[in-house]
Formats: structure tokens, sequence, C-alpha cells
């Protein structure tokens, strides 16, 4: 049966764990009470979700199945979405990789969409729409659809959006959702069939490698400073193009990353933590920062409230945040 939800989030880890299919961690990039609105909608074959941000953020999201995903703009005159480091132009589309493990990232408020069929489906219904089996690449690419093909897959998709906020009841009901999805799905195929794929560079997949190496090292030490040196060792590259591989996938250096990564940690630490038996001092200096005074103030100055009201303050997610491993270890592609 066709259902939807729309949940709204002030905490970036409850927001990430909404997000479906995909094993997702990530910082926000500038200071500000962040904010986010996650539409969820599952038709009968088709899967689709929609997201409103309003800060710039930086995402590590591994697809956790191997379903054929498509991700767009929703408003296609807002600042570029980046992913694996490629920017994602106007009137383009990304086919995720199935499996794939990359970085998104924004630069400002954004507006975007998902929608999957499994591999299966889409094999089946490229070949009946447009007589191909259709196949998802092995890594994340960029394909530009015919400008009226693109229009009407966003048209639908807000479409769908706006019934699930405005009228689930009607959008639930067999008839009308099998007719929305039958138009989605169309959709999306032509994009993809009709699409202009964008040229990869070998250099990209590099890049990639070097990216993949750098958050396992990071996810290994997340409890102390680790320097420059550490990070091109363990990311194999030099600094010259450590830095070039992370203003290209993360737009930051290196060492601006870690510190943002480490302060997203100590967050979600004091915002799971029991404030009876934990201060903030212990997680402070346990996520490396031994400076109280300068992280409390940069602490402030980045989510908009001090560490102690974070410790005191009831986690927004009731479920307790457990690590599972990194999300970053995978095969080398070859």
């Amino acid at each position: 049966m066709p259902s939807s939800e729309i949940s709204t989030f002030t905490d970036l880890d409850a927001y990430h764990a909404a997000i479906r299919n995909a094993e997702v961690d990530g910082v926000v990039t500038t200071h500000g009470n962040y904010r986010a609105e996650l539409t969820r909608i599952d038709f009968h074959r088709l899967w689709m979700q929609s997201a409103v941000e309003n800060l710039p953020r930086v995402m590590t999201v591994r697809r956790s199945d191997w379903r054929a995903t498509i991700l767009f703009a929703t408003d296609q005159e807002q600042a570029p979405l980046h992913l694996r480091g490629m920017e994602l132009e106007r009137g383009e589309i990304a086919v995720l990789g199935p499996g794939s493990a990359d970085h998104h990232r924004t630069s400002a408020a954004s507006r975007w969409g998902v929608m999957s069929l499994s591999v299966e489906d889409l094999a089946a219904t490229g070949l009946a729409i447009v007589g191909q089996a259709l196949t998802p690449p092995p890594l994340t690419s960029r394909l530009r659809p015919p400008p009226v093909v693109l229009a009407r897959l966003l048209n639908l998709h807000e479409a769908a959006g706006q019934l699930a906020k405005n009228a689930p009841d009607i959008l639930a009901k067999d008839e009308v959702a099998r007719a929305i999805e039958q138009g989605l799905v169309h959709a999306m195929v032509t994009c993809i069939s009709a699409g202009e794929a964008a040229a990869h560079r070998r250099v990209d997949q590099r890049h990639t490698m070097v990216m993949r190496r750098l958050e396992e090292a990071l996810y290994a030490n997340s409890d102390r400073t680790l320097y420059l040196a550490e990070l091109c060792a363990a990311a194999g590259a030099s600094a010259r193009t450590l830095l070039k591989c992370c203003q290209e996938h993360l737009g930051m250096g290196p060492i601006r990353y870690l510190w943002l990564r480490r302060m997203h940690l100590a967050r979600r630490a004091l915002r799971m933590a029991e404030p009876t038996t934990t201060t903030v001092t212990r997680i402070a200096t346990g996520y490396g920062f031994w400076e109280l005074g300068r992280f409390s103030v940069s602490y402030r100055a980045l989510f908009g409230e001090t560490p102690s009201a974070s410790l005191r303050r009831p986690p927004e997610d009731p479920r307790p945040w457990q690590s599972v491993g990194s999300p970053w270890k995978f095969a080398e592609i070859a």
C-alpha cells in the first residue's frame, strides 16, 4: 500500500538516520541553527525522497542497497550540488552507483530529491519503455536529460510531495498512487536513457580513492588530533594533492574538515550523554579539545548554544547512537 511521511529535524544525526537506503554522516559547514525537512513516499515499486535544508553541509553517503537511484536539485536555480567532487550543473541529474560511497556537498541552503527502483525493475521498465534493459553505472555519474523530460520529472516529483504534505489521504488511494508512480517511472527511465553522459576524468577516480582513505583515517582516529603529515600518509597523497582533493570533494582544506568533524562528534556525544554522569570537560578532551574556553566559544558560534546546554537538552532522536563500523570500508576500485 502506498505510504508517505514528512519529518522535520533540528538535529543533524537524527536527520541522517532518517534518510533511506544509505548510511549517512556529515557536518554543517557554517554557523547557525540547522533545520531540515524530509519527505518520504513509497509507491508500489518506486521510492522517492525530497529534502529541504537551510544550511550548507558535507555528507558522507554510502548506498546500503543495490537499488538504481537518481538524485537531482528540485530547485534548479539554487547553488549547485556537488557529488564525488563533481558539480551537478543546472539541467543535470546524478545516477548513483549501487553500493557507492561518495561525498555530497552543498554551499548554501538546498533542496534535493531522489528516486529509486530495484535494479530488476529498472531493466524491465527500460525494456518496455525504450526497448533497452537499463543498468545503473558502477560509479556515480552525471547525465543531462532533454529539458522537457527533466521538467516533467521535476513537476511530477513536486506534485507528489505536495500531495504528501497537504492531502496524504488522497495520495494513499491506490489509483492515484499508481497514476503518479507510472508518470514518475516513465520520466525517470526516459531521463536515464535519453540523458547525455558527462565525461569521466581518470583523475576523478584517483581523487575519490584519496578521499576514501582519508575518511578511513579520520574514522579510526576520531578521538585525537591528526596532523597534516599523518593525513597525507594515511591518504597516500602529497599535501598539495590532498588539499586539491579536499577542496573538490569537501569545499575546504583537510585541517578545517577534521576540526568540523571533531566538533560534530563532540556535539553528538554531548547530545547522547547522561548529564548526571558525564561532564563537558570529559567529552571535549575525549575528542582532542584541550583548550576548554576556546572550545566553548567555538562550539557556541557553530551550533548556537553552549556545550553544557547541549548536554542538558534531551536528544531529538530517542534511539541511542552507536558505531557500527566505518561506512568507508570497501574494496578498492580496480
